[in-house]
């Protein structure tokens, strides 16, 4: 090793001394001007390659606050029929734009009308408008949360969103920023994250706090989208409550939880129960025409409690369409693949999801024929469900 050193250096010291004498016939050789601006743009070539190294590590709730920044107002957008995960992400760009000092609206499409959504609305007393067209957006900028494609109004496909948080598998992307990360129970976690990463304090009463309302609605969020903690979570959903418990409001966290059901509600979940048909390990039902489109998942949560049943589809008619729900804790049945594939050849349908829950929504004029196919029955339908259900379709 000695030797080798001792090699080394001796290379040096032969090879230091031209290198030297060249470097200053260089120097020498140039006008001062001229050797100025070399080191001018070395040092900038330097400073800008660290600026930009250091910007692309800023975490990304940084990154979205400097974006909202540049706006005087932005519309935050939930998914049609917006959930508590959805709305408390809305609630929490909210907080995260008022601290640069930009306007946010929340706004969604459809209706809020499943009682546990109508109870964290008027809980939280948030301020939030429906829209039906995209002309009704209350910015050109629009953030999505809880998705990433805009939908569920006129004209959403011309709706070029700057960012997108959200937890959902699909190809929509932000402008300027887009964070999916679909290994997530809830995308309440990001937001949360996002806060942490920013300084927030949860309850504090200066600086950049969360509100006990937010914090609360937040958990109740995460809490919401992964059945209490038990059903497709991830390690950060854990983190994400334990971060916000300090500062949370439990009497509000428990009126959201438990609100009062309605008579109709009660009424399908019951039919589920009575007239379900199961094959082996899985049920589905059909709980005919309804006036409320919430009640499906209802009900189908309902069924998964049922001894030996693993997975479960729920569906209903609503006003020419047919709504499917569907549950699974059957680790061969992926829920969202299973609807995706019932539905595959009737035109206009879809269907998707996470491997525990998805849901779908099919024409009942396409069923019955219309378009570019020849129909299929409530019983060929149902047969197709079981066999997507089994792996067979």
């Amino acid at each position: 090793m000695s030797a080798q050193i001792t090699s080394i250096s001796a290379a040096f010291v032969e090879v230091d001394p031209l290198a030297i004498e060249t470097v200053v016939d260089l120097a020498q050789s140039l006008e001062p001007l001229i050797l100025s601006l070399l080191v001018l743009a070395a040092v900038a070539v330097v400073l800008g390659g660290w600026w930009v190294v250091r910007w692309f590590r800023r975490p990304p709730g940084v990154r979205l606050q400097r974006l909202l920044g540049n706006y005087e107002e932005v519309a935050v957008l939930m998914h049609p029929n917006p959930d508590p995960d959805a709305m408390s992400c809305a609630m929490a760009v909210e907080r995260i734009a008022d601290s640069v000092g930009t306007d946010a609206t929340l706004q969604y499409a459809g209706e809020i009308r499943h009682q546990e959504n109508r109870a964290f609305r008027t809980v939280l007393d948030l301020e939030m408008e429906s829209i039906e067209a995209s002309s009704q957006l209350a910015a050109d900028a629009v953030v999505l949360v809880d998705h990433n494609t805009p939908r569920g109004f006129a004209g959403s496909q011309t709706v070029e969103p700057i960012a997108v948080v959200d937890h959902h598998p699909g190809n929509g992307t932000g402008t300027e920023f887009t964070d999916v990360r679909t290994e997530y129970g809830a995308a309440s976690t990001i937001l949360v994250e996002y806060l942490d990463e920013l300084g927030a304090t949860m309850g504090g009463d200066g600086g950049f706090d969360v509100p006990t309302k937010l914090a609360t609605g937040l958990l109740y969020g995460i809490q919401s989208d992964t059945n209490h903690l038990t059903n497709g979570c991830s390690s950060a959903e854990f983190d994400a409550s334990a971060s916000l418990f300090p500062g949370i409001d439990e009497d509000l966290l428990d009126r959201i939880a438990n609100p009062q059901v309605s008579d109709d509600v009660l009424h399908i979940k019951a039919r589920a129960i009575t007239e379900k048909r199961v094959e082996g390990p899985f049920a589905v039902c059909n709980v005919g025409t309804i006036s409320n489109t919430d009640a499906i998942p209802q009900a189908a949560d309902e069924l998964m409690h049922l001894e030996g049943v693993t997975a479960v589809v729920v569906y209903g008619e609503n006003d020419g369409t047919i709504h499917l729900s569907g549950r699974s804790r059957d680790d061969r049945v992926h829920m969202g693949e299973t609807l995706r594939h019932a539905i595959s050849d009737i035109p206009m349908a879809n269907a998707g999801g996470h491997a525990r829950m998805g849901g779908g929504q099919v024409s009942v004029d396409h069923m019955n024929g219309i378009g570019p196919s020849d129909g299929v029955s409530l019983t060929e339908f149902e047969d197709r469900l079981f066999s997507s259900l089994a792996g067979e379709r």
